[in-house]
C-alpha cells in the first residue's frame, strides 16, 4: 500500500492501494476497506483514486458520498 501524504493534516486515512476497478483504503485504526466498481459505482472509485494521489480530501469524499459502500472490510 502506499502511504497517504494526508496533505491538510487531518485525515483518517492512513495508505490506499488502487487497481483498474477497486482502492482499498486503510484507515488510521488500521481497518482496510476494499471499494469497488460494483460497491460504490465506477465515478466514486475513479474520483477515490484522483483524491487519494492528489494526498487532500480522501476521506471527506468516503463520509459524504461513498460512506459503507465498500465491498468488504479487509482487517
Amino acid at each position: 500500500m502506499i502511504k497517504y501524504r494526508n496533505l491538510n493534516g487531518n485525515s483518517g486515512v492512513a495508505a490506499y492501494e488502487a487497481g483498474n476497478d477497486y482502492i482499498k483504503v486503510a484507515f488510521g485504526d488500521e481497518a482496510v476497506y476494499l471499494y469497488t466498481n460494483a460497491s460504490a459505482g465506477k465515478e466514486s472509485i475513479e474520483k477515490m483514486k484522483q483524491l487519494a494521489n492528489a494526498g487532500k480530501g480522501l476521506s471527506t469524499y468516503i463520509s459524504r458520498y461513498v460512506r459503507d459502500n465498500y465491498e468488504k472490510k479487509l482487517q
